[in-house]
């Protein structure tokens, strides 16, 4: 991302009032803010039991129970992109992010027994990166409905010869 897109993304999130929501979350948590890569936010030390991931996203502001020097660690890029590629998503959607990430983590808890296994959303922003399973196959009960073309995997084992 350029920095003109960092900056197009930070002024959206802070125009859909998402980042004032993330800022609202921290000051309400006790987290204190701290400036991150790519003009976000991180709001490091928050402490409630909810959600049970490291850090979560909020417009452009990355909350996370660790230290924004943990998160900022090179160690830690990927995560960190991960959580970027969320704060681009809330500048494109502002407020709607909300029920259309819930929708989507149903739809992948229905269809693979994980939230963000086939979330559109967590998909885009990366799974391996935001530590989920990148390859659930479809719960029993639905590979049953859709037949037995859903739980055949388009990629060949190892060994098979190319297709002719």
């Amino acid at each position: 991302m350029t920095a003109v897109r960092h900056v197009t993304r930070g002024v959206l999130t802070a125009l859909n009032g998402t980042t004032g929501t993330g800022l609202l979350v921290a000051l309400i948590t006790r987290a204190k803010i701290r400036r991150g890569r790519h003009g976000v936010l991180i709001a490091e030390g928050y402490r409630l039991p909810i959600p049970p991931a490291s850090c979560f996203t909020v417009g452009s502001v990355i909350i996370t129970r660790r230290s924004a020097s943990w998160l900022l660690d090179e160690q830690r890029r990927e995560l960190f992109d991960h959580e970027h590629r969320h704060a681009a998503q809330y500048a494109l959607l502002g407020p709607l992010f909300w029920p259309a990430y819930w929708v989507a983590c149903g739809y992948s808890y229905a269809t693979t027994g994980s939230w963000g296994a086939r979330n559109v959303f967590e998909r885009r922003a990366g799974l391996e990166a935001g530590g989920y399973p990148t390859d659930l196959p479809l719960r029993p009960w639905l590979a049953r409905l859709k037949g037995p073309s859903a739980t055949r995997s388009n990629r060949r084992p190892p060994g098979s010869p190319s297709p002719g």
